[in-house]
């Protein structure tokens, strides 16, 4: 036997006062209004009465923190996952609106296709659909709940619709502490399903983390 659904869940909003692109580094923990959104995305998966059988996430903080509810929730333990990190990214600790405007940045930004500022797209679908591929198939029964990052959920939605992995950060439909979910087929993962449980808390928060 096999799991039934994957639901990738982003976290929530991270405290970051200074507005840097906080990427891999450590210490960034959810604010209050994150912590709340994490509730929310625990609730949603709730409210669908469907039995969860494993629960993994990014070992960053700000993940562990956003599984805790989820865990809670349904009587698991969070296992680390280090294939669902965020990906490296050369601007981490900096604010991308300071960042841009100095030349000795700009060399980083030559392939965006790429992109040249940070771990290949092509690497972050491989690693998450592995991750993905491994958690399906080592959860015998129910669903699996992965608590992940908005670049690579992104990814993975990407690699599944065949869209181009180029894109503009400012355009995916990641929110904070949304869940997408996918099923397997015979012909590989589809996606089955998008929501934002903690829309409604969004209005006032900050998500500049990543890139």
């Amino acid at each position: 036997m096999v799991a039934d659904q994957i639901h990738l869940v982003r976290h929530g909003e991270v405290h970051n006062p200074s507005r840097v692109l906080y990427g891999r580094l450590p210490a960034f923990r959810l604010s209050e209004l994150g912590e709340r959104m994490a509730q929310a995305a625990a609730d949603d998966l709730v409210s669908r009465d469907r039995t969860v059988g494993a629960l993994y996430a990014s070992p960053l903080q700000r993940t562990q923190e956003s599984a805790a509810p989820v865990a809670a929730a349904f009587g698991l333990a969070v296992v680390a996952e280090p294939r669902v990190i965020e990906p490296f990214n050369e601007f981490e600790g900096k604010r991308m609106s300071r960042a841009l405007k100095n030349p000795l940045n700009w060399s980083k930004l030559r392939n965006p296709s790429r992109p040249s500022w940070g771990e290949p797209y092509a690497s972050i679908v491989n690693r998450m659909t592995a991750a993905v591929e491994d958690a399906w198939r080592a959860t015998p029964s129910g669903d699996v709940v992965i608590v992940s990052h908005q670049l690579p959920i992104w990814m993975l939605h990407s690699s599944v619709v065949g869209a181009p992995y180029r894109h503009d950060p400012r355009k995916r439909r990641c929110a904070l502490s949304s869940i997408t979910t996918f099923e397997r087929t015979e012909q590989g993962f589809v996606e089955v399903g998008y929501v934002d449980p903690a829309a409604r808390l969004s209005s006032g928060a900050t998500d500049v983390g990543a890139v």
